[in-house]
C-alpha cells in the first residue's frame, strides 16, 4: 500500500514534490521524487531528525534518497546531514569550508537557540562537508525527465545561499532562509545585507510570477510576497 504525503504530515506542492514543516524552529525540509532517485532539500536540526526525515522520504519515494541539497549553513538546516550517509550532497560553494572549520560555532549557536547539548555535540562531531559545491547552476537528473536546478543565488541570508527550482506545473522554488513567512527574515552575523535584495531578484527571475516559493520557515508564498519582502529588506538595510 502506497503511503500519501498527508498521512506522513507532509504538504504536497506539485506532482512528486512536497515539503514538511519541522517542529521546534518551523524549519522546512523538501522532497523531490524522480524515478529511482529522490532529492531532499535540507536535513533538519539533528541526526535524529535527519534520520526521521530520511525514513519518511524513502517511504514516500518507495526507494532511497540519492541526493541532498543544503540551502545554507545554519544548524536547523544542516545538523541532520549525517543521517544521509551514502547520499550525494550539494551546497553553495564555500559551505563545505564552514562545515569543516566552523562546526564549533555552529554547535554553540544550536545550543544557544535551544537544541539539546547532546544533540548539538553529536551533530557537530558527525558533520561531513558536502562533496558537490555549486558555484553557479547545477542541473540534477532525477530520472524519466524529472530535473531539479540548484542555483547559487546568494549571498544574502548567509554567504552561501542555494535555491532549488523544480520545473513543473506549478514550478516550485525552495528558497531556504532567503525568504521567511513566519517572521521577519533573520540577519545574523554571517548575513550579507547589502546583497540580499539582489538574491531575491535572482529567485524571482528563476521562478517567475506563477511559481510556488517555499520559505525556510513558514507557509508557502507567491511571487508577490517575495517581491514585498525584497523591498522591505532593501528599506531595512538601506540598499536599492
Amino acid at each position: 500500500m502506497t503511503v500519501t504525503w498527508e498521512e506522513l504530515g507532509w504538504e504536497r506542492l506539485a506532482a512528486g514534490v512536497g515539503r514538511c514543516r519541522l517542529p521546534g524552529w518551523d524549519c522546512t525540509a523538501g522532497l523531490v521524487l524522480g524515478v529511482g532517485r529522490a532529492l531532499m532539500v535540507d536535513a533538519g536540526s539533528s541526526p535524529a531528525e535527519g534520520a526521521r526525515l530520511r525514513s519518511q522520504a524513502e517511504e514516500l519515494a518507495g526507494g532511497r534518497v540519492t541526493h541532498l541539497a543544503l540551502t545554507h549553513p545554519h544548524f536547523d538546516h544542516v545538523f541532520g546531514a549525517s543521517a544521509f550517509a551514502g547520499v550525494q550532497v550539494y551546497a553553495a560553494v564555500g559551505l563545505e569550508a564552514v562545515l569543516a572549520y566552523e562546526r564549533e560555532e555552529l554547535r554553540l549557536d544550536a545550543v544557544r537557540n535551544g537544541l539539546a547539548a547532546a544533540d548539538a555535540d553529536e551533530a557537530a562531531r558527525t558533520l561531513v562537508p558536502p562533496g558537490h559545491p555549486v558555484s553557479g547552476e547545477w542541473t540534477l537528473d532525477l530520472g524519466d525527465g524529472r530535473q531539479a536546478l540548484l542555483a547559487n543565488v546568494g549571498p544574502g541570508h548567509t554567504a552561501h545561499d542555494l535555491a532549488v527550482l523544480v520545473p513543473g506545473d506549478p514550478e516550485v522554488v525552495f528558497c531556504g532562509d532567503l525568504v521567511e513567512e513566519s517572521g521577519e527574515p533573520q540577519a545574523g552575523p554571517d548575513a550579507v545585507p547589502s546583497r540580499w535584495p539582489d538574491a531575491l531578484d535572482r529567485l524571482l527571475a528563476l521562478g517567475g510570477e506563477e511559481a510556488l516559493y517555499v520559505p525556510g520557515h513558514g507557509a508557502v508564498v507567491d511571487a508577490g510576497f517575495v517581491r514585498r519582502q525584497r523591498d522591505a529588506l532593501a528599506t531595512r538595510f538601506g540598499v536599492s
